[in-house]
């Protein structure tokens, strides 16, 4: 059987052109697989090789078998370096091109100088045996790397051309085969392993395409495994929904936000489940349906952000609030795949925001009522001189009038008029907190019952006032007097609700923890067993809107007709609750009734229990707080008749005076000259001698002309230039030993603690010292008598 070689290599030039094209395809298509390129450049190689070998009787064999001989290697040459390219393996091309040219010329020299065809064939068979050798070294590396099957064919495609070759190289040593003879069966056999090879080294990309395709798969599998770790581990809430307003996927976050706590409760829960997804806006009220914005995002396609949303949770009684941003999730073509809802639990900022304006309104409240405090209290001081003048010189007239003179009775209604002026500006003092605050250990319960029982005295049959006082409620640290002032006005409020309809009237007394959610941020205690008063007045009267409770603090706003309240009660509860570090609140509903609620720190260091036994054993040693009541009784209620003015009957002179000694000289000073004359006059008619200044100056320099004449000095406080502890700080660096008392129309802390630095012996109260001028001076003139 023979072959037409012509026909053969026109074959073999058709079945390289194709090979040429599938591999620079495949290498167009898919760049990341190497060597392709150069498989098609083999088969090009090859086709010169084929047209080289055509063209012999044609053209020079000088020219011909050169070409055609290294084209042929060098077509095994390319098919090798594809191989190294394909593993990621380099090859030298300076070296490789080297060695062709220097082949090329190795058989122009056996063609040109020696003309030996049986050196060229041994040439040839030595340089291509020599790189089937090369592949089939780098073939059997690869194998150990990973023995596959397309490995495998590319290996026995090398090892069955290498042995084609050799078995040539043999057949021309032994039997001195020619070229003519052999070229038919090596160009049949050569183009058969042509296609075996193409595709051996087709499967070989296809399995790199294969490989990387998994690499691929295994990055993105890994990808959204991460994706999916680091959604689920986000402390924002993720959520995301298809189309059909199902949804799809939720985090932990979103899990915890709604109260899901199994992932197969979100499962299947549908967006527009009104019990799972109704929403309120930012002033808390419900959001419609198309301002959802998974609605919105349905809708426009376009994505939303920054929208802050609330979700009431019926199972806690509370509202979660969220920052939510919605964006749509495309797929290629398009089409709405997904709509992504995140947001970030904002609960806690909602409430330290609505804190904060709490705080800010608290804020500007006290700035507004301090001012109107420090207003309050210099009008407070100047009134109160001239109700001084007015008591003082209405109490010596009466003495001067016999007890039946007709003016006897109209400077009994003046002394009445200027006590309910003096009560006012008792309330002025307490609304601006400059009354002196004597705190001790008291029991609310004493004060709740004797508050009660003096409000029981003006209670309208209608109504009925009820008393709890829980048992072993702790003592609180307060002035007495001043919290029955708070619980009086907050009683006579409540009465007052009542506008003659049937009602009741609570005091309800108890303790709750310092770290109750019940009890004011500004109280809260987190230590163990502290606790906090808690007093209730609560009322079913009238009720108030909120605009009126808005307003309930403010100085002089009231509700009640024209002269009928002063709109002090309140702010004086506030000052007074201000002042003893405790706090109040107010809840109202119109129509239903309001609660006033105290809170006041129990005394430190005494836990619940403790306290309870404490205060049972010692219940019956506590002294009654009666007086201070009826103290404040006597204040706020405006008398029927004149109390005895304080000259008459006349008060006895010290007992340690002798008759024949001279009486004690008293030294006053006060810039008002009205209250000079009338607290000289006074002090006269008891029988001292008074020196009277309206100057400091002049007083100082009195007791620097003879330090040891004077039993007392009485100094008004606020007057123009050097205070009254000025003076006091002066007089006493002249004469030590020399009694000082301070009089002032409001007395702060502050003030009650300068004065004793300096050595003051007594601050008084201006009002009541010229009321009861008599009884102060000889209290304060005895001890150093």
């Amino acid at each position: 059987m023979t072959f037409d070689l012509a026909t053969l290599m026109a074959v073999r030039v058709c079945v390289d052109a194709l090979i040429a094209l599938a591999f620079w395809a495949q290498s167009r298509r898919h760049p990341s697989v190497g060597g392709s390129r150069w498989w098609s450049a083999a088969a090009l190689v090859a086709i010169v090789a084929m047209v080289a070998t055509l063209g012999r009787g044609v053209w020079p064999d000088l020219i011909t078998i050169p070409i055609g001989n290294t084209a042929f290697t060098a077509s095994f040459l390319c098919i090798w370096i594809g191989f190294r390219h394909h593993e990621g393996q380099s090859v030298s091309l300076r070296w490789a091109a080297v060695s062709m040219v220097a082949l090329a010329l190795m058989y122009a020299a056996l063609v040109g100088v020696w003309n030996s065809m049986v050196a060229r064939q041994l040439l040839y068979v030595t340089a291509t045996l020599t790189i089937l050798v090369l592949q089939w070294r780098d073939v059997r590396r690869a194998r150990r790397q990973r023995d596959v099957p397309e490995l495998r064919a590319v290996a026995w495609v090398t090892v069955l051309e290498a042995l084609a070759i050799a078995a040539y190289g043999i057949a021309v040593l032994t039997i001195r085969v020619t070229f003519n003879t052999a070229a038919p069966w090596l160009m049949f056999y050569f183009l058969v392993m042509a296609l075996v090879r193409a595709a051996a080294f087709n499967a070989l990309a296809l399995h790199r395409l294969w490989q990387d395709g998994e690499r691929a798969r295994l990055r993105l599998l890994l990808s959204e495994a991460d994706s999916r770790a680091l959604i689920q581990n986000l402390s924002a809430g993720v959520l995301v929904f298809r189309p059909d307003r199902t949804l799809a996927r939720i985090n932990d976050a979103a899990r915890r936000f709604l109260g899901w706590q199994a992932p197969a409760e979100a499962a299947n829960a549908p967006a527009n489940a009104e019990a799972v997804w109704f929403m309120l806006n930012e002033a808390g009220e419900p959001l419609r349906r198309h301002d959802l914005p998974f609605e919105r995002v349905l809708a426009t396609g376009q994505p939303v952000q920054n929208v802050i949303v609330g979700m009431p949770m019926v199972e806690q009684g509370a509202v979660r609030w969220a920052l939510c941003n919605a964006h749509p999730e495309n797929d290629a073509s398009g089409g709405l795949r997904h709509v992504v809802l995140t947001f970030i639990d904002i609960t806690t900022l909602r409430h330290a925001q609505a804190e904060q304006k709490t705080l800010q309104a608290q804020l500007a409240q006290s700035q507004k009522m301090e001012a109107l405090g420090t207003l309050a209290g210099g009008v407070a001081h100047d009134f109160n001189n001239i109700l001084a003048a007015i008591l003082g010189n209405a109490s010596l007239a009466r003495q001067d009038l016999p007890p039946d003179a007709p003016a006897q009775v109209s400077l009994s209604e003046i002394g009445v008029a200027a006590r309910r002026g003096r009560e006012l500006v008792r309330q002025i003092l307490a609304f601006s907190r400059q009354q002196p605050a004597a705190r001790v250990e008291v029991d609310m319960a004493d004060i709740v019952k004797e508050a009660c029982a003096l409000l029981r005295a003006a209670l309208p049959p209608s109504v009925r006032l009820v008393q709890r006082i829980a048992a072993n409620v702790p003592k609180v640290l307060a002035d007495a007097t001043q919290l029955g002032q708070v619980l009086v006005n907050l009683g006579t409020n409540a009465l007052h609700a009542m506008h003659g309809r049937t009602g009741q009237v609570e005091f309800s007394l108890d303790c709750v923890p310092a770290d109750g959610q019940a009890v004011p941020s500004e109280l809260r205690d987190a230590q163990p067993g502290a606790c906090v008063v808690r007093l209730r007045v609560i009322d079913n009267g009238c009720g108030m809107d909120e605009a009126v409770r808005q307003r309930l603090f403010e100085p002089f706003f009231t509700t009640k007709p024209v002269g009928q309240g002063t709109g002090l009660g309140l702010p004086v509860v506030l000052g007074i609750m201000q002042t003893h570090g405790g706090a109040i609140q107010v809840h109202s509903q119109e129509g239903v009734g309001t609660t006033m609620t105290l809170f006041l720190r129990a005394v430190h260091g005494m836990p619940i229990a403790s306290q309870a036994t404490e205060t049972a054993e010692t219940a019956e040693a506590l002294p009654s707080h009666g007086g201070t009541i009826a103290a404040w009784q006597a204040l706020s209620a405006p008398p029927d008749a004149a109390p005895a003015p304080c000259a008459s009957p006349p008060l006895p002179m010290p007992a340690i005076v002798e008759p024949n000694m001279p009486a004690p000289h008293i030294l006053y000073l006060d810039d008002d000259e009205t209250l000079v004359f009338l607290v000289s006059r006074l002090l006269e008619r008891r029988g001292y001698r008074v020196a009277a200044f309206v100057q400091q100056e002049q007083a100082i320099a009195a007791v620097r002309t003879d330090p040891e004449a004077y039993a007392l000095l009485l100094t008004d406080f606020n007057m123009p230039g050097m205070s009254g502890l000025d003076v006091a700080r002066e007089a006493l660096a002249i004469s030590p030993r020399l009694n000082v008392a301070v009089a002032s129309g409001y007395i702060t802390e502050e003030l009650q603690a300068e004065a004793q630095a300096i050595g003051v012996r007594e601050v008084i109260f201006k009002t009541d010292a010229v009321e009861d001028f008599c009884d102060v001076v000889g209290r304060l003139i005895a001890p150093v008598a």
